[in-house]
């Protein structure tokens, strides 16, 4: 199962990935297989403001829609518009070209109580 070292997880199976005073949010490859194959992608829109565990948007699968919830607060300054024709992209690259939303985050300390890679594995029993 794909868990990346410099990456926090939720319990919820999604991921941050920090780019200076910016974070990547998306979900993990555990979650996309969970899943299945995703049809359909609600993002929020740029300008929003995200607070950590309210709903951020959500993703449709063949048999589910499930709900994302954003990890941490901030502004959302970038969408992956890729996504809306492409949504199998999370299928295929959850962690590099699936990414949902880039965030300025406003409170580190949300992300440092996230788990760490090792932790992460753990939950998921890999």
């Amino acid at each position: 199962m794909e868990v990346f070292d410099d990456y926090r997880y939720t319990e919820n199976h999604e991921w941050v990935k920090l780019d200076g005073e910016f974070a990547f949010i998306g979900i993990t490859f555990y979650a996309q297989k969970e899943l299945g194959e995703i049809v359909h992608v609600e993002l929020p829109n740029v300008g929003d403001n995200l607070n950590a565990g309210d709903p951020l948007g959500s993703l449709e699968a063949v048999k589910t829609v499930e709900d994302i919830y954003s990890p941490i607060s901030g502004e959302v300054e970038k969408i992956n518009n890729d996504l809306f024709d492409n949504p199998d992209l999370i299928n295929k690259s959850p962690y590099v070209d699936g990414w949902l939303v880039k965030v300025r985050y406003t409170d580190k300390n949300e992300i440092e109580k996230m788990l760490v890679a090792d932790e992460y594995r753990k939950h998921i029993g890999d």
